[in-house]
């Protein structure tokens, strides 16, 4: 049995894997509208099984591009020092554990999710150059299976666990992170596909394993998160209207479906009526079935038919246009993304609509860029680096869309008032490696294009 003692490896076990337990119905629910499975619009009580169908048919997913749209913009495109010199080092990190292409994974993880962690460790199969020292390892994790909590007077990392399933042995796998080690353990047994967490549940694995790292090797990549609340997903505030948008399509294509079929009626008909013989109550029979292929005749002296008409549409689109837009609206997307009207509109006018856009992208890359400083600090630590990270910059790509005849007019005008070349190639989105090698190939250029000494004159 574990040991229930307040802040040992067991205790943060059973502490953030039932905390981890708590938060996956928010996870899945969140997933769900990310993909686009939003709860079907409510049917009427007793409705036929076969309308679901058509229910399915009415969800139009909002949520996975207002997630998606700030992603777009975000590009680490390298780490320089604190002159502004690329980081070898970091550099060399980054690219042995495919950040490029991953760190998109993170980023959409955290916001359609909330969080997303990466965890830092030794390579089990890389060492750093001429050293016997593990190379960093650099994982991107998911909320499912990685919680982080915090130190409520410091702000700092105070432990953190990841828990999964193994698939090849059949048992259940959790690593508690601490500041100065970890701890490991196994479960053989889980509940359907969630794994138990109580005392019973959980032996250890081997012994505790002490490291210098510093700090607990898990760091959070948070969606823009509040002081005192937990971090919700990029659409969080707009689930509402992504409800009411897939309800407005419903009854328009319920409005559509009848439309296309019109309501029929007969007044002046006798209908007639019999005695049901198991439950004893009248029935009106029923003569006259809707059919592309039927007449329908009465007897009657007085018989009229008739139908309804049809049911105009144009009211539901714009209710659908104005639910989208104010969904746009209040997760800053740009409107761009619906572009209903909005036809061979100026560059002006485009950046106009990216203004909010913007500004939620540059808080996203302010807290990203500290919280990739502490992956960098974490690896510099493992491959045994003594640089202090924080002093670093994360270089981004520039998130606007600019014409790149505006930016190279820019940078000209610049140039010509004195801007050394190394801040506009910067300023034109080259990473730090690529200005290096503008920078050095143009004093190449410049030293060979001096002209020669004149040779002495003879007999001088």
């Amino acid at each position: 049995m574990l040991d229930d003692t307040s802040y040992t490896p067991d205790w943060w076990l059973l502490r953030l894997g039932r905390r981890m337990r708590n938060r996956r119905s928010d996870l899945d629910r969140w997933w769900d509208y990310y993909l686009g499975n939003a709860p079907l619009p409510s049917l009427p009580k007793n409705a036929a099984a076969a309308f679901l169908e058509f229910q399915r048919k009415s969800r139009t997913n909002f949520c996975r591009p207002i997630a998606d749209a700030p992603v777009h913009r975000m590009q680490v495109l390298g780490v320089t020092d604190a002159e502004g010199n690329a980081d070898a080092d970091a550099l060399r990190w980054w690219q042995a554990n495919r950040l490029d292409s991953r760190q998109k994974q993170i980023y959409r993880t955290m916001t359609a999710q909330a969080q997303a962690y990466v965890i830092v460790g030794p390579h089990p199969s890389r060492l750093e150059p001429d050293d016997e020292t593990p190379a960093p390892l650099i994982t991107a994790e998911h909320p499912r299976q990685v919680i982080v909590e915090m130190n409520q007077a410091t702000g700092e990392r105070a432990a953190a666990l990841k828990a999964w399933w193994d698939d090849i042995d059949r048992v259940g796998r959790a690593t508690v992170y601490l500041s100065d080690g970890l701890q490991r353990y196994v479960t053989p047994g889980r509940t359907g596909e969630r794994l138990g967490w109580g005392r019973e549940s959980w032996v250890t694995d081997g012994e505790f394993q002490p490291h210098d790292l510093g700090a607990v090797p898990v760091v959070p990549f948070q969606c823009r998160p509040d002081l005192m609340e937990d971090p919700e997903p990029e659409f969080a505030g707009v689930l509402d209207i992504q409800d009411r948008i897939n309800l407005g399509v419903l009854n328009r294509m319920t409005a559509a479906r009848y439309s296309a079929f019109r309501q029929k009626f007969i007044t002046g008909h006798k209908f007639r009526k019999r005695v049901d013989s198991a439950t004893g109550l009248e029935i009106v029979e029923q003569p006259f079935v809707p059919s592309p292929s039927a007449i329908w005749a009465s007897e009657g002296e007085n018989a009229k038919f008739g139908q309804l008409d049809a049911t105009d549409l144009s009211g539901f689109l714009k209710e659908h246009e104005s639910d989208v837009r104010d969904m746009l609206v209040l997760s800053h997307t740009p409107a761009y993304y619906f572009a209903s009207q909005l036809v061979n509109i100026s560059a002006d006018t485009v950046n106009a609509l990216d203004v909010n856009h913007l500004a939620k992208v540059a808080e996203h890359m302010a807290a990203l860029g500290e919280a990739w400083e502490d992956v960098l600090q974490l690896a510099a630590k493992q491959a045994g680096v003594d640089r202090d990270y924080t002093l670093s910059e994360v270089r981004w790509a520039d998130p606007r869309r600019l014409n790149p005849s505006v930016i190279a007019d820019a940078a000209t005008k610049k140039h010509s008032i004195g801007y050394p070349l190394a801040i506009l190639a910067e300023e034109m989105g080259e990473s730090p490696q690529r200005v290096r090698r503008i920078t050095s190939e143009a004093a190449g250029a410049a030293l060979l294009a001096i002209p020669p000494l004149p040779s002495p004159a003879a007999g001088s």
